[in-house]
């Protein structure tokens, strides 16, 4: 069965057309499909059928109608189907899965188009959705003010398809297939100027300008004839553009713009173990035109570390990588021993040959050699997307996904990417770009045959520095005139170190650290054979050789520092970090630090960030930093995460108490806002997830799983980045640590993850081992978010009635406990699965009574629009139609003030499915917009 609006009214079986009769018939079934699965109420129907004054028996006209409608549906077996008309109060609903009706076919197919970034995929699914037109939209139906709106909608998105679908054509190179298709609407609607403009590109793009020309003389003709009026923006641009004989691409839509409205989940405040969010917003019923989107001119992206200094030499090495990014997308493969400086070449060659890539430098540390582990692909990708200009909501969940999205982006763009520290072939390929415009660099100690013979990689190999060069080296750290006074030591101090530069490096740093310490005393010390091979050995040795001799001239409060950086779980410190390590306070760590960086033990990797290079960190780890270092820095991580919370999350409980040998650092770092707390959590998230690994490794079972609790407010943010693993394990330390209410708050939180992962089996089991552990543990406010957490699993499994019991239960603990924040939150889910179970009174005393709670003036504004939305719409379900449009205003107006897009989405949403007025369609776009667009 199939129910058409794209052309004749229609209703289409397996044995033909439905004989729907009048005109009336048809357009009153028009009126429930252009609503389908909500009701429409008799008034609306009048004015649908009747233009003017409708007669006095016009309510038993309608459901005479509706009488027939209802038999022609029955006899055709509408039931298998899904399909019901029935009557509720003073309305009539058509009950039926959506995908029966053409019009909703062919939105979800142009909307599916505009996200492909394939030009390919995009042209095939425009191409199947604007097959289902069969002629004007609405044909048949009495033409009422409703319905020719309704119509002119439909139509205005079908040719804003038509240009998507020519420009994804362009992007094909097929400019004679995009100016036919355009053509032929462009003579239909002479007057519609994005159709001539689109048109004039195609045509001067298939090498026929003077066709090109006449057609903007004739638009312009017929505007001043017709209208009045002469040609506005975009077609004088396409004119001027015809006029140089210009092939701008950059002019046509991209064949995967986005699509104007999407439905975006309700996130309300969330309990200190991790309630979720409220149910998504459901999409508006019917299609706003989708306008070609432009494209935005991006800031140019610049992921390269700052230009190293000292650098010298290396002559042949940069004509080499010249030489070999030359040509078609090409791959050049930096490879030499570790210290060699085959990252210093690479960065230095990018600074150099910057303005070739005006499209972006982007620059990954992959850490293949790095003891932390490797970087993983999809963090690469998201940091390269994040660059590129795309929003985190809109970046891709799975390695495939961003991988593909990234090069499309790249495709048309001249990148310079870098890849350094490479393990293997494979750990490249996926980061690879693949635009003909693009040159990648990757940095190995290996020599990656496999890249070689299956990506054509150019190899740039990278020796140890003849004397002198190293020489020169030294004299760009210690100046020339130091260098020059004692040549002969300086050349030895040159031969003594190999070559190597990371040696090099290091030895000059002694020397300018100690300028009463000659180049002749330093080159005596070298000249130990027994030290001195060490040094030379390309492999890690001789790196420790020269670090031992470079420390055991650091101060000792430096050197106590630096000891105690080898004991850091993570890639980064600041000077918060480093103290906790060392037992010191953040000025004392923030000046070792800056020592540290003068003598290239650290690398300052951004403003208060600093990294220790791989070698230097195994280095680091051997040196004597006592046992508590450890438990002192994943105590950091704690109480800052705590801080993080309070800020974040601000009147919520504490999810733990803190252990009792807790170690409290001098200081913790302060947030002044949620928005600061929560680009603390997503900048530290691989640090405080190595730091759980530490902690596991080390048996603190107490820690370990604090440190994962207490990532909650970032879990539930990014609650589809695979925490479930995470959380596993603080599971089984807080089973280890015996702590039965620990193990009831992961369980609650892992229950709520897998939930949002699709996998309710495995989330009910939780959750429901969660409210027994709870209740065991008597810890009450637990045990209500739990049960808040399980009524989402009964309901996704349909259960609502069942989720309605365990919210009430929920609400009487949080009272209980005197928790006003998951009162709230269990009173506002409670409403909720009221709605579903359209029990409209109870959700709307319920979304009353949750509005009634007071909570602390900190409180964001998103818990009171969520609340005013389901009130709103459960008094709609009332059929207080006037009272709940005015309750859903008000949410959306608080949310549009407040700069909460989701909730406005929301709200507006809810709205727009008993309105068709264009003001609300444009601020829910608006706000769609704002929300993809949010860090």
């Amino acid at each position: 069965m199939e129910f058409r609006l794209l052309g004749a009214v229609s209703v289409g079986t397996e044995a033909g057309e439905l004989h729907l009769g009048p005109a009336k018939r048809r357009s009153l079934l028009a009126a429930l499909l252009l609503r389908p699965n909500r009701p429409v109420p008799v008034e609306q129907l009048t004015a649908t059928l009747w233009e003017d004054e409708p007669p006095p028996r016009a309510r038993s006209v309608i459901q005479g109608h509706v009488s027939r409608l209802r038999s022609l549906l029955a006899d055709a077996g509408a039931e298998v189907f899904g399909v019901e008309l029935v009557t509720r109060g003073a309305a009539y609903l058509l009950r039926m899965p959506e995908s029966l009706l053409d019009a909703h076919r062919f939105e979800e197919l142009v909307t599916l188009a505009r996200e492909q970034r394939a030009p390919g995929d995009a042209v095939a699914m425009y191409e199947e959705a604007l097959s289902l037109w069969q002629g004007p939209a609405l044909t048949g139906a009495y033409p009422s003010p409703p319905l020719l709106a309704a119509a002119h909608a439909l139509e205005e998105l079908r040719l804003a398809s038509v240009e998507l679908l020519a420009a994804a054509y362009a992007r094909q190179g097929e400019h004679h297939r995009a100016a036919a298709v355009l053509r032929a609407e462009a003579e239909a609607h002479p007057l519609r100027e994005s159709l001539a403009a689109a048109l004039m590109r195609a045509l001067q793009r298939a090498g026929r300008r003077s066709e090109a020309l006449d057609w903007f003389h004739r638009t312009r003709r017929l505007l001043a004839d017709e209208l009045g009026v002469d040609p506005g923006r975009e077609l004088a641009d396409a004119y001027a553009a015809a006029l140089r004989g210009a092939d701008d691409e950059a002019d046509a839509p991209a064949a995967g713009a986005t699509p104007v409205a999407e439905a975006a989940p309700a996130a309300g405040a969330t309990p200190a173990a991790g309630a979720a969010p409220a149910a998504p917003v459901a999409a508006a019923p019917l299609p706003a035109p989708l306008a070609p989107t432009p494209p935005r001119p991006a800031a140019t992206v610049d992921l390269l570390p700052r230009m190293p200094r000292g650098f010298h030499g290396r002559a042949a090495e940069l004509t080499a990588l010249s030489r070999a990014a030359a040509g078609e997308a090409p791959v050049c493969l930096v490879t030499g021993p570790a210290g060699v400086g085959k990252t210093a070449l690479a960065v230095h060659w990018a600074h150099r040959e910057r303005a070739a890539f005006p499209g972006g430098l982007l620059y990954a540390d992959l850490r293949g050699f790095s003891d932390t582990g490797d970087l993983d692909h999809l963090e690469v990708l998201r940091e390269f997307l994040l660059a590129l200009g795309v929003g985190p909501r809109r970046i891709p969940e799975s390695a495939g996904g961003a991988s593909a999205l990234y090069r499309s982006l790249a495709a048309d763009r001249q990148l310079l990417v870098v890849l350094d520290n490479a393990r293997d072939s494979a750990q490249v390929r996926e980061l690879l770009p693949g635009g003909a415009r693009c040159v990648t660099v990757v940095t190995s100690r290996y020599r990656l045959r496999g890249l070689i013979a299956s990506d054509a990689a150019r190899p740039v190999p990278v020796d140890v520095l003849e004397p002198d060069d190293g020489t020169a080296l030294l004299a760009a750290v210690l100046g020339e005139e130091r260098v020059r006074a004692e040549a002969v030591a300086a050349r030895r101090l040159a031969e003594l170190c190999g070559g190597l530069p990371l040696a090099l490096r290091v030895a000059a740093a002694r020397l300018a650290d100690q300028p009463d310490w000659s180049l002749g005393a330093m080159s005596a010390e070298l000249s130990d054979e027994s030290r001195r091979l060490s040094l030379l050995d390309v492999e890690d040795t001789g790196v420790r050789a020269a670090l031992r001799l470079t420390v055991r001239r650091l101060p000792a409060d430096v050197a106590h520092h630096f000891a105690h950086l080898g004991r850091h779980p993570g890639t980064h410190v600041d000077r918060f970090t480093a103290a906790a390590l060392a037992g010191t306070d953040p000025q004392a760590a923030e000046a070792a630090l800056e020592r540290l960086a003068a003598a290239h033990l650290v690398t300052r990797s951004a403003p208060g960030r600093w990294s220790l290079h791989d070698l230097v960190r195994l280095y680091a780890r051997g040196l004597d930093a006592g046992p508590d270092a450890v438990p002192r820095v994943l105590d950091h991580h704690i109480a800052t995460a705590l801080a993080a919370i309070a800020a974040a999350e601000p009147g919520e409980e504490a999810c733990f108490d803190l252990p009792e040998d807790f170690h409290r650092p001098p200081a913790v770092r302060e947030f002044g806002s949620r928005e600061e707390a929560m680009a603390w959590y997503a900048a530290e998230r691989d640090d405080l997830t190595l730091a759980v690994g530490a902690a596991r490794a080390a048996a603190l079972h107490g820690r370990t799983w604090r440190l994962v609790l207490a990532l909650w407010p970032h879990i539930v943010w990014r609650h589809r980045d695979g925490w479930a693993p995470l959380l596993q394990t603080a599971l089984d330390a807080a089973r280890a640590d015996a702590d039965v209410r620990a193990e009831a708050r992961v369980r609650a939180l892992l229950g709520w993850v897998l939930a949002e992962e699709g996998r309710t089996g495995d989330a009910l089991a939780h959750l429901e081992a969660a409210t027994e552990l709870a209740a065991r543990a008597e810890d009450v406010p637990g045990e209500a978010t739990a049960l808040i957490n399980l009524s989402l699993v009964q309901a996704a499994l349909g259960d609502p009635e069942e989720a309605a019991e365990g919210c009430l239960r929920a609400v009487a603990l949080a009272r209980q406990a005197a928790d006003r924040h998951t009162e709230r939150l269990a009173l506002h889910h409670l409403a909720r699965h009221r709605l579903v179970l359209q029990e409209w009174r109870a959700a709307l005393d319920t979304a009353t009574a949750a509005l009634a709670v007071d909570l602390s003036p900190q409180t964001s504004a998103a818990s009171r629009v969520l609340l005013l939305t389901t009130a709103g719409e459960a008094l709609i379900g009332l059929g207080d139609e006037g009272e709940g449009v005015s309750r859903l205003e008000t949410a959306a107006h608080e949310a549009e003030a407040s700069g909460f897009d989701e909730g406005a989405v929301g709200a507006l949403g809810a709205l727009l499915r008993v309105s068709a007025d264009v003001g609300l369609r444009a601020r829910y776009d608006t706000a769609v917009m704002r929300l993809r667009a949010q860090p």
